[in-house]
């Protein structure tokens, strides 16, 4: 039984076309499901990833279009880095610049060459290049050779990191792989990507919002090990939820001490559950238990196109 890799990341949004037009458009990756939040249904819950939204690869919103921004500080995760191959930065750098979207000057970190850049929500973004070995979306409007292939790490800020990577090591079983200064990083499973603890006790906290990490999913095989995983996590003092139907996966959620709330997601059903893989994003999918409202949900959601 292992947490092998991150299964998706989910983030505040702002306007639902513009995050469509950003994730879609600038950085090509495929919408694979337009859905509603489940616990408020009047809200989108857009999901991008590869050409399936394989695990690992996954970045999800809630748009709410009259969201107040969000603020980076402990508690939070606040940056979500997403591989690119070798030698790719420089084309990035290029398109940002064409596209207007804000950007840093690259860093290395932990020998890899890191590109910081933001969404227009403001959500902190990295590319990292990396021999990541995952297929890109081949209809990507992004060259291949240069496209995104899945999430290769996070930073999430602490205000005191010790339980947390106590948390990492001895119940999740991550691995340490490396300090830079007060950076502390932890392998997730033997290739799962990286989770960063960036100690910062004399920052400010983290607030809700557009341009804020909401949560972040690893993932599990199936509901069995999902389960187990539960147990052991109360087992080490987490309030864990009950396990919650999420249509396209299952889902366990509970803050780590630091504040930052976790999620434990299944492999399974996966995307495809309820729309053929040739059509995947292109209409409004609801659960069973919402479809007698989709008149009055449809009404209530601004009507958003992908990007020609």
């Amino acid at each position: 039984m292992s947490v092998t890799g991150f299964h998706h990341i989910t983030a505040i949004a702002g306007s639902p076309q513009g995050n469509v037009n950003f994730y879609a458009g600038a950085l090509g990756l495929r919408l694979v499901k337009r859905t509603v939040n489940f616990d408020d249904p009047l809200t989108y819950h857009l999901y991008y990833g590869t050409e399936l939204g394989a695990p690992g690869t996954i970045l999800t919103f809630f748009a709410w279009p009259n969201a107040y921004r969000g603020r980076v500080g402990a508690g939070q995760v606040n940056a979500t880095a997403l591989a690119v191959p070798p030698g790719s930065l420089d084309w990035w750098q290029d398109r940002f610049k064409t596209l207007w979207v804000n950007s840093d000057k690259p860093v290395k970190r932990f020998g890899e060459n890191v590109l910081p850049f933001r969404d227009p929500d403001g959500l902190p973004l990295e590319l990292v290049e990396t021999g990541d070995p995952r297929p890109a979306w081949k209809q990507s409007r992004v060259p291949e050779a240069m496209a995104i292939r899945g999430v290769h790490s996070v930073t999430a800020h602490e205000e005191g990191y010790e339980r947390t990577a106590g948390l990492l090591t001895d119940s999740l079983r991550f691995t340490p792989a490396g300090q830079e200064g007060n950076r502390f990083r932890y392998q997730i499973g033997e290739a799962g990507g990286f989770i960063d603890l960036l100690c910062t006790p004399d920052g400010p906290h983290a607030r809700g919002g557009a341009g804020a990490v909401h949560h972040i999913a690893f993932r599990v095989k199936d509901g069995s090990d999902q389960l187990a995983w539960r147990g052991t996590l109360v087992r080490a003092n987490m309030n864990v939820s009950p396990v919650l139907d999420r249509q396209y996966f299952h889902s366990i959620y509970f803050r780590e001490p630091g504040g930052v709330l976790f999620e434990i997601a299944t492999d399974p059903p996966g995307f495809t559950a309820d729309e053929p893989k040739e059509s995947l994003g292109e209409s409004l999918k609801l659960p069973p238990w919402l479809e007698g409202a989709r008149a009055q949900i449809e009404a209530g959601l601004e009507p958003i196109t992908l990007p020609g």
